[in-house]
């Protein structure tokens, strides 16, 4: 167990291309899962739990760790099945999300395997629209299953979704009414979240569910015989994504001479200094550390008065 500890500690640095690193674990039976280690602070062995009065059914108690509080929910009763049992022998990944922190219960961790995002794939068609899988992948023959640990979250402690009174700008949607705003991420959740908010500002979406798809969709407007820049008014992409992440789809569009003025908002529920760094690497415009309304309703009243200033300028 200390060396998948020690190998956490070192591989949350690790920027590939398109690649990724997976921790492995298991729940109540003998299915295999898998958590982006980016998002992995620490796995430990389950600390003694406190419980909460009125907490969630999936919050098994709240723990004390590194001098702070952390709620600990059972990743098995999230899921829709039953509750973990035997805690002394369970195991807690501590991850980080949308600049919070949480626990979550698991049976057992296996080990850290480093992947291809082209080895990462949506979930197969027919699995449904409630099931909690944002990929699927293979390890040595065997089916991994990535959780969307978003849509947990987003059912255990909903994220408001209202953008403050004042933040969206009068006339916005009026300034570029036949723009769309592509919006790029693998978390059906996160996907419906900024939608909702972009549509708040009374602008039109389009959704993809991963830079390969995205891509594709960009393609077929040029094959079209459209201008890209005239049809978008910004690309809002995830970072980690199954087929292609943001950064590759970001490089990728660079490269080609009809999307290399398209807008790039790269987000993502990461932090560190090393998304900044790749940000500039790749080419994006801007990233934001999702999800927070008003900094998306920032960003986009930010892009549109620097579109109207440029037609300005055109015209004159």
């Amino acid at each position: 167990m200390a060396g998948v500890l020690d190998s956490v500690n070192q591989r949350t640095q690790l920027v590939g291309q398109n690649r990724l690193e997976l921790l492995l674990f298991r729940l109540a039976g003998k299915q295999l899962y898998g958590i982006n280690v980016f998002k992995v602070k620490e796995v430990l062995q389950c600390p003694p739990l406190n419980e909460i009065p009125k907490r969630h059914p999936v919050v098994r108690g709240v723990a004390h760790i590194r001098g702070g509080t952390i709620s600990i929910m059972d990743m098995n009763l999230a899921t829709g099945h039953g509750p973990l049992k035997n805690l002394e022998n369970c195991f807690v990944i501590i991850t980080e999300y949308n600049r919070s922190t949480q626990g979550f219960l698991v049976s057992k961790v296996e080990r850290i395997v480093n992947m291809n995002w082209e080895h990462i794939h949506p979930p197969p068609k027919g699995s449904g629209h409630e099931n909690y899988l944002t990929a699927v992948t293979e390890v040595e023959g065997q089916l991994v299953e990535i959780i969307d640990v978003e849509k947990i979250l987003a059912e255990v402690s909903p994220i408001s979704e209202e953008i403050t009174a004042g933040v969206i700008e009068d006339g916005i949607a009026e300034r570029v009414v036949q723009k769309h705003v592509l919006i790029v991420d693998d978390s059906t959740i996160a996907r419906k979240q900024i939608q909702r908010v972009i549509e708040s500002m009374g602008l039109q979406t389009t959704l993809c569910k991963d830079g390969r798809e995205a891509l594709e969709f960009l393609q077929s407007l040029i094959e079209a015989g459209k201008t890209v820049t005239q049809e978008l008014l910004l690309v809002i992409s995830d970072i980690e994504m199954p087929e292609m992440d943001g950064y590759t789809f970001t490089a990728e569009v660079r490269g080609n001479p009809a999307l290399k003025d398209l807008h790039i908002i790269l987000h993502t529920s990461l932090s560190g200094v090393f998304n900044q760094a790749m940000v500039k690497k790749v080419g994006a415009d801007d990233f934001l550390a999702k999800f927070h309304p008003d900094d998306l309703a920032r960003r986009v009243n930010e892009r549109v008065k620097s579109m109207c200033g440029e037609s300005m300028l055109d015209e004159e």
